[in-house]
């Protein structure tokens, strides 16, 4: 099977991968820096990070990365990004194009398509206006009540899972000296969530609490010496997070970050309803910390009281993680049974195979 995957990069990554990627003078090159440093790799299919020869990565988005690779083809002129991507796609003689950036590539892109592609998934799980994604053979996503609002479009919509990256496993075995972590958004999206952080943070008197926040360019003005002269009040956070708010963190330094926790603090958003189970939870049971997140509907083995922490609506959040540290002999072993479990239901492994059974749904 000659598998293609395109993906896309967080604007917020960007800084990131161009400094660590700053020597990189090819298309190799810069995507294998991508690669090892593992942000979004729950997405990624095993044989993309195993390096199979069949099969074909890149983040499409990515203009530094396509143009290296356009020019290394002799592509003249200025190529659209679309143009480079189709030209890769026809270059590798795909079979299977699997996409994790359909907001940007839609139907209209799918269509275009060269014939060599015999099937066509992509990924989304979050909300995505008025996209057009009926072209594709199947929409995958974790949230069943996000699949049915696909179905309700007129698109195929089939349930799948990310998958616990095998390097997670080199973090976490340490000293946990972070007492509560939570890396995330901070928006008119996460209204409940922003709650909940406002009396986490305050915490910060007692405990070590670490907040890693990706803020808007509005909202770093606002929280600025000269913003606060200015009628932009309403997209500063409150005081209690601005204080204790880091920088976002990303890819291996994520990692790190999970492994040095003894919880991670996890909130929905808004508009995944009652549905559980988002990256975070992966990436924090797979590096072994306690899952403390917000009641609902989770998947296979991420199981309240057995293996994680959950919450309800009010003060309950911060009794659960009182409680959780007062007793933490106990909930280290919990983390421990949720990092066995994840590891199991949701390995690498397992993930190729169940995208092997739609494919011959599909």
């Amino acid at each position: 099977m000659r598998l293609f995957q395109n993906s896309g990069l967080y604007p917020s990554y960007l800084p990131r991968l161009n400094q660590l990627a700053a020597k990189a003078s090819s298309f190799d090159g810069r995507r294998g820096v991508f690669l090892h440093d593992r942000f979004g790799a729950a997405h990624f299919l095993k044989p993309v990070l195993d390096g199979t020869a069949e099969a074909f990565f890149t983040n499409g988005d990515d203009e530094v990365l396509q143009r290296q690779w356009a020019r290394e083809q002799g592509m003249k002129e200025a190529p659209t990004l679309e143009a480079i991507l189709l030209a890769q796609i026809e270059h590798h003689r795909t079979e299977v194009f699997y996409n994790l950036d359909p907001v940007r590539y839609p139907s209209a892109f799918v269509a275009k398509l060269p014939g060599c592609v015999k099937k066509t998934l992509c990924w989304r799980a979050a909300p995505s206006g008025n996209a057009d994604l009926t072209a594709y053979g199947a929409v995958l996503g974790n949230f069943p009540s996000i699949l049915e609002a696909w179905r309700s479009k007129g698109c195929r919509a089939e349930l799948f899972f990310p998958a616990i990256d095998p390097v997670m496993e080199q973090y976490g075995h340490g000293e946990r000296s972070i007492d509560v972590a939570f890396v995330g958004g901070y928006s008119r999206h996460h209204s409940a969530r922003g709650r909940t952080l406002e009396q986490v943070a305050a915490l910060a008197a007692d405990r070590k609490i670490v907040f890693c926040l990706d803020a808007s360019r509005l909202t770093r003005l606002a929280e600025s010496a000269v913003g606060r002269l200015l009628p932009l009040r309403k997209h500063r956070r409150p005081d209690v997070i601005a204080r204790i708010a880091r920088l976002p963190l990303f890819g291996r330094d994520l990692y790190e970050l999970f492994g040095s926790a003894k919880i991670v603090l996890n909130g929905a958003i808004d508009m995944a309803g009652n549905d559980r189970g988002n990256m975070r939870c992966f990436e924090a049971m797979g590096c072994g910390s306690l899952l403390v997140s917000d009641a609902g509907n989770y998947p296979e083995g991420m199981d309240p009281g057995q293996t994680i922490v959950t919450y309800e609506a009010g003060n309950d959040c911060l009794a659960q993680i009182e409680n959780s540290l007062r007793n933490w002999d106990d909930m280290k072993a919990k983390a421990e049974r949720g990092r066995r479990a994840v590891g199991d239901l949701y390995s690498k492994e397992r993930q190729w195979v169940l995208f092997e059974n739609l494919l011959e749904r599909i």
